[in-house]
């Protein structure tokens, strides 16, 4: 299933009438590229979405395990479908709806099976038609402001921003929609004005709502991290605030230890092969344990007539039925209370960015180990340029002998890299000099102007991976979409948090699959080193 990596919206919320507990907007606009979870690039086409059939669900994240509502309307215009959805009376509902109102979630992202399309020659998908299965709230949207949230109709108070008169609300709810954006599909539903009020006491966010904020990330973390500050220095005492006559051995236990500049990192969370690779969507959308990837064994064919009413070239197709199995990748912190209690949210973030970033090199380990187990010899290479050059080209040679697929990546471990970046030829010169831009060098393997030596070595991108054994080379085609050699797929399944009162404790854990697979195995050639 396609889900879209998920923008304004007006406030609508009824004063005096039975609560609608709704929101509407746009849910895609046709004609207009976006990014799947994938990266693959997709273009709804109009009639795209059904209008009739079974209501899509409102989930939060793309999560079937946090439903939130159902599609009530659909409406379908030639700049995109339009959608009404009802928000649930539920807990998971409520704050689904009071994040809708206070701007952290203003966007929406479909999931859709599609049932009809094509590729242009860009290689982007053009969705002609589609099972429309779910509706998301999401905080960052892949068509931005054109996939929105228009309209809120809510009946769970919260803190308004302070407004002068009700006269300035009206005519604010008047103010025509600018042409970029779709009519909401309650725009003409009239609604009391929202009469100004004191703004209330605000609450420091629970646990969830913070780990909810920091999955979510970018400036929605950022703005609960400065409530967060805000809250607190409006809360604090006079003593907290420090006059002048309190010495420091009155308030020990008010004043911070020092931290001397950020947290040092030892460790890049990089993901060099699946970066290559590209991470695919699990095709069932991830409900099983194993899923089936069909290759062909024996292609049909065709040849010469021998003679007028001569029998025709005949083999019959086999296609091999291949089930792939997901891999759990999981990592746990328990963290007690006082540990919690006692530390600024941004410290807790190191812990959890931590966490999430050994899931990161877990997850690219893995698929380095699988390619290379998948790999086979092309030859050895005894550390000479002359013979590095024959390695290279046989192993290029088998990858594209009879496929007419040429290879793309030259992966390497980080001891190959530096070989190959120490080789000189008879007059010391190197072999793969870094060449600037404008600049022509010596050596350029046949190119009169090179980028960089990091960058495409005899027109292969160069893959550099920590991750690999000692003395890995491997020649392949990857990331182009067809004809790739070797997939990743993956479903990042994030944070979960659990209390342990018995130890006064909570542990926290962050999980995904993945799965790798070997497409065309006779496409992943190995080098080896004598």
């Amino acid at each position: 299933m396609i889900k879209l990596i998920a923008g304004d919206f007006t406030l609508d919320a009824a004063a005096g009438e039975a609560p609608r507990r709704t929101i509407s907007g746009t849910a895609v606009p046709y004609n207009v590229p976006a990014t799947v979870s994938d990266g693959t690039q997709v273009i709804f086409k109009p009639g795209s979405l059904p209008v009739e059939g079974k209501a899509p669900r409102l989930f939060l994240y793309h999560s079937a395990e946090m439903p939130v509502g159902v599609v009530t309307e659909r409406v379908d215009t030639e700049q995109g479908m339009l959608f009404s959805a009802k928000i649930s009376a539920t807990t998971l509902g409520n704050d689904a709806l009071v994040m809708a109102q206070d701007g952290t979630i203003d966007q929406v992202s479909v999931g859709v099976n599609p049932t009809k399309f094509s590729y242009d020659d860009d290689g982007t998908m053009v969705i002609e038609a589609a099972d429309w299965m779910e509706l998301s709230l999401v905080p960052i949207g892949a068509f931005g402001d054109m996939a929105n949230i228009a309209k809120v109709a809510a009946s769970i108070h919260q803190p308004e921003e302070e407004v002068s008169n009700n006269q300035e609300v009206i005519q604010e709810q008047e103010q025509p929609m600018s042409e970029e954006t779709a009519p909401a599909v309650e725009a003409t539903i009239p609604t009391a004005p929202i009469f100004a009020q004191a703004k209330k006491q605000l609450a420091l966010p629970s646990a969830g709502e913070y780990m909810a904020a920091y999955h979510i990330g970018g400036d929605t973390f950022a703005n609960i991290n400065k409530a967060i500050a805000e809250i607190s220095a409006s809360q604090r005492t006079p003593l907290q605030a420090a006059a002048g006559d309190v010495l420091t051995t009155d308030t020990p236990g008010l004043l911070p230890v020092p931290v001397l500049g950020p947290l040092v990192q030892d460790l890049n969370f990089l993901r060099p092969v699946i970066e290559a690779v590209g991470a695919r969507a699990y095709p069932d959308g991830g409900q099983s344990k194993t899923f089936i990837r069909p290759t062909i064994t024996t292609h049909t064919s065709v040849a010469a007539q021998a003679n007028e009413l001569g029998a025709a070239s005949a083999t019959t197709m086999v296609i091999a039925s291949n089930s792939v199995s997901k891999t759990t990748l999981a990592g746990q912190v328990t963290l007690s209370v006082q540990d919690i209690d006692f530390t600024s949210p941004a410290a807790m973030g190191l812990i959890l960015n931590d966490l999430m970033g050994e899931a990161m090199i877990a997850s690219d380990n893995l698929a380095a180990d699988n390619l290379l187990t998948a790999a086979t010899s092309s030859g050895v290479w005894d550390g000479t340029p002359e013979d590095l050059l024959k390695s290279v080209y046989d192993a290029a040679n088998d990858v594209a002998s009879g496929r007419n697929w040429m290879p793309t990546h030259m992966f390497v471990s980080v001891d190959v890299w530096a070989q190959l970046g120490q080789l000189v030829d008879s007059s010391k010169r190197p072999l793969f000099p870094f060449i600037g831009a404008g600049l022509t060098g010596q050596n350029a393997l046949g190119a009169s102007s090179a980028g960089s030596w990091n960058g495409t070595p005899m027109g292969l991108q160069l893959v550099v991976d920590s991750n690999f054994a000692a003395k890995t080379m491997i020649i392949t085609r990857v990331g182009q979409g067809q004809g790739d050699a070797y997939e990743y797929y993956e479903s990042i399944r994030g944070l979960m948090s659990v209390e342990v009162p018995s130890v006064l404790g909570r542990t926290m854990s962050y999980h995904l699959y993945a799965s790798t697979f070997a497409a065309i195995p006779g496409m992943i050639r190995k080098i080896t080193q004598a």
